[in-house]
């Protein structure tokens, strides 16, 4: 169950570690980004994986992270958003929680 503020959702392990692959990839993409950008430079990145699409939005050590997802079957879709400084955070959480699951 990964929730926020006044929202929450479910996701089958499946959907978990769909959401965890595309987080390591949008982090590495800011990361290979990131020391060409001047601190008040905005940012958006978009990255599209099925189920799943996420978009980054700000700046280079703070984001938030858009999240739209829509299952293969079109039985189930959701929105989230994560707002800065939540993002990092939850991303980092996200990671470290599938990670300790194998």
């Amino acid at each position: 169950m990964i929730g926020v503020d006044n929202w929450s959702i479910e996701l089958q392990k499946s959907e978990f570690y769909s959401l965890y692959l595309l987080l390591l990839r949008i982090k590495k993409q800011i990361s290979d980004i990131k020391n060409e950008l001047m601190d008040e430079e905005s940012i958006t990145l978009e990255l599209e994986i099925q189920p799943w699409y996420v978009e980054l939005k700000g700046k280079k050590d703070e984001w938030s992270l858009r999240f739209v997802f829509e299952s293969q079957d079109q039985t189930r879709s959701f929105e989230m958003y994560w707002p800065i400084p939540i993002a990092q955070i939850l991303l980092n959480e996200i990671k470290n929680m599938w990670e300790s699951m194998d």
